[in-house]
């Protein structure tokens, strides 16, 4: 799915500007280093942009920092899951924390929502966490 030119240069400046906890996780799972599975960092799709996106598991992986839970954000997220999901793409909310508590209790909530991945189109969004 293509994204507006605004979106994909939003895209760019945000992968010169990725949070800690993203560059630690990016770390962990480029270059196929989780099972193989490549990751994108920072990719856009329609009007967002991803944290990170596996196409062949049409999973998105965001890490939410604080600013998630905070005031209409919850919300919007919510809003953006399930524009996601009508798009066939399962989203997964990994908390910034907890990234930054343990890189590998990260890598495990992924293996284990690619496990119980439902087909394309045949889910609904998650919710945060």
């Amino acid at each position: 799915m293509n994204a507006p030119r605004p979106t994909v240069t939003n895209a760019r400046r945000l992968r010169k500007e990725m949070t800690l906890p993203e560059l630690m996780l990016w770390s962990a799972i480029r270059r196929g280093q989780l099972d193989g599975l490549k990751f994108r960092r920072q990719h856009p799709i329609g009007p967002y942009v991803l944290d990170f996106y596996c196409a062949s598991a049409r999973l998105a992986v965001e890490v939410d920092g604080a600013a998630h839970y905070a005031e209409d954000r919850p919300r919007r997220d919510e809003a953006r899951d399930r524009w996601l999901a009508r798009q066939g793409i399962m989203t997964l909310r990994i908390p910034a924390s907890g990234v930054l508590a343990s890189v590998d209790s990260a890598l495990i909530a992924i293996r284990e929502q690619l496990t119980h991945l439902p087909p394309p189109g045949g889910f609904a969004a998650c919710p945060p966490p």
